[in-house]
């Protein structure tokens, strides 16, 4: 047991998914596959008389965060500090999650394993309307390929085995939650059909097309995204569209080189990792 813990959570950007409801939470979720960021979060969870939540400073209400510490029965403060946007489709409320869960398992000394915790985060976020896989994705880490919706206990996760350098260029917003609340047998169609052709081909090259495959027939592609995607190709680049986020990120240097101020990170090979203090 200890007064404070502090977790790395990497990004995570979407580039396919479906959207696999059921009545428990846990088994709830979506198929799908993503890309895990060196630029990730930061979650320090310090014993605490009262419970609160910041992110970069500055008091934040997170639904997946509260519904954690509810789950483990703490009062605990979280601080998360990140350089990700918000609701831009980099996975920053699931990694708040998952960093909350493995934060106040070791300060208040719940003892329990690393799939109940990622469970409970899961569940969390499903509940809170924020994510339905990044979760999972983030405790993976690499290029994760989640073949079955649901927490770990239900979810097989493969993974293409590549490392290198990503660009992202942030855009604006997307509500995660309008979008899964509305008719999702379309984009679940489109998610389905893009993760059998990167299975069949696991290679990031493969991904990428069906993101972008999948962007459109989702009909989650903005206009303001599509101009970008397509100067990152007339640049001889490649690029998509990160779910669910006004966010275009790229292989290499596929930005820059379209002549856009991009932010670099790289591919990151782990997931979650509580740190030794």
């Amino acid at each position: 047991m200890t007064d404070e813990a502090t977790v790395f959570v990497p990004g995570h950007v979407t580039g396919f998914f479906t959207s696999d409801p059921d009545e428990d939470p846990t088994k709830a979720g979506s198929r799908g596959g993503g890309i895990a960021l060196a630029d990730g979060v930061t979650v320090t969870v310090t014993a605490s008389e009262e419970r609160s939540v910041t992110l970069n400073g500055v008091d934040i209400e997170v639904g997946a965060v509260d519904r954690v510490v509810d789950a483990l029965r703490a009062t605990v403060a979280v601080n998360a500090e990140t350089p990700l946007p918000l609701g831009s489709g980099f996975g920053v409320s699931g990694a708040m999650a998952l960093g909350a869960a493995l934060g106040t398992n070791a300060v208040c000394d719940r003892g329990l394993s690393e799939n109940e915790l990622v469970t409970i985060a899961h569940g969390a976020e499903v509940q809170a309307g924020t994510g339905l896989g990044d979760v999972v994705a983030q405790a993976r880490g690499g290029v994760p390929l989640r073949l079955e919706p649901g927490g770990p206990q239900d979810n097989y996760i493969d993974a293409i085995p590549e490392r290198g350098r990503i660009e992202y260029h942030v855009i604006g917003e997307l509500s995660t939650e309008a979008v899964l609340g509305g008719d999702t047998d379309a984009l679940t169609r489109a998610g389905e059909q893009a993760l059998s052709r990167v299975v069949k081909e696991p290679t990031v090259d493969t991904f990428m097309r069906a993101s972008r495959q999948f962007a459109r027939e989702a009909e989650l592609l903005t206009a303001d995204v599509q101009a970008v995607v397509e100067d990152v190709a007339e640049a001889g680049g490649d690029a998509s569209m990160a779910m669910l986020g006004e966010t275009v990120f790229a292989l290499g240097t596929g930005l820059t080189d379209a002549g856009y101020d991009a932010t670099a990170t790289e591919i990151y090979p782990g997931g979650a990792t509580l740190d030794d203090a």
